[in-house]
Order: structure tokens, then C-alpha cells, then sequence
């Protein structure tokens, strides 16, 4: 049996090859000058003149005109069962405000809380707003669409 372990640093065969390449850089130049017709030289001398151009190049900026200062917030429910606060101009998560989770007999609204196990829990203020629909059930009569609206409302959202 074989045991292969990766060693510390890099192998002895690169750090030859490093070397040889770092110890005839000259030699590996002129060479290709000397296929190439001066043409390697020229091309090294244009690269540190000039910085890229984007003449022809299409550019998207995929961000958008962002205007952090003045979000127009809405409430969201996820495919995954997030429920967040979301800008509807920018699409960004201003904040999670919780989770459904469970599936029988229903599932529930829960807030995201330190006390329900979340890592960044909601400002005080939202939370305190939404202190009322913790643990709220999602039935066939009052579903996410409901859930969300409550929430908005809430919120002063709506």
C-alpha cells in the first residue's frame, strides 16, 4: 500500500523549473524576438504603456442607478420560505424577517429572533412591530400573500 501526502510548499521539480526558466530569461526573450520578428519585445513595450481600452467593447452595468439613501421597501416571500424586506428598486435584502417553517398540522411564521435561533436577529423596533405575527399559521385561508400584506401593514408599509 501507498500512501500519498501532500507536502509543504511546492514541489522540487517547480521550484527547478522556476529557477531555469528565472536563470535564462534572457536567452528565452531573444529567442522569441528572434521567431517572432521583434514582435514579442513590441507587444511586452505596448502592454506597459498603455492600460486596456474598451474601444468596441460592450459594457452592462448589471447594478443599476442605486439610490441607497431613499429604498422603496416591500415584503417578500421565497420560493425557500424566507420572508424578507426587500428595496424594490435596487432587488437587495434590507432585512430577513423570519422563516416558515414546519408542514404539519401547519406551517407557521416564525421571527427572526435570537430567541428562534437566528444568527442576526431584527432591529428591535421591526421586531417589536411584528411581535404579533410570530407564529402565525399559514393555512388555506390566510396564505403567504396574506401573510406578506400583514406584514406590510406592520410595518406602515402599505
Amino acid at each position: 500500500m501507498d500512501i500519498f501526502s501532500k507536502r509543504d510548499g511546492p514541489r522540487s521539480e517547480d521550484v527547478r523549473a522556476k529557477r531555469m526558466i528565472a536563470e535564462n530569461a534572457q536567452v528565452i526573450r531573444k529567442l522569441a524576438d528572434q521567431i517572432s520578428g521583434g514582435g514579442y519585445t513590441a507587444m511586452q513595450q505596448q502592454k506597459a504603456q498603455k492600460p486596456p481600452q474598451p474601444k468596441g467593447l460592450i459594457i452592462h452595468d448589471l447594478g443599476g442607478a442605486r439610490d441607497a439613501s431613499d429604498p422603496e421597501p416591500y415584503v417578500k416571500v421565497s420560493l425557500n420560505n424566507r420572508v424578507v424586506l426587500a428595496d424594490k428598486r435596487s432587488g437587495r435584502q434590507l432585512h430577513l424577517l423570519g422563516e416558515i417553517r414546519g408542514s404539519f398540522p401547519a406551517p407557521r411564521f416564525v421571527l427572526a429572533t435570537a430567541e428562534n435561533g437566528f444568527f442576526s436577529p431584527l432591529p428591535e423596533e421591526v421586531s417589536g412591530a411584528l411581535a404579533e405575527l410570530d407564529g402565525t399559521q399559514i393555512t388555506r385561508d390566510f396564505g403567504e400573500k396574506q401573510l406578506a400584506a400583514g406584514i406590510a401593514q406592520h410595518l406602515g408599509l402599505s
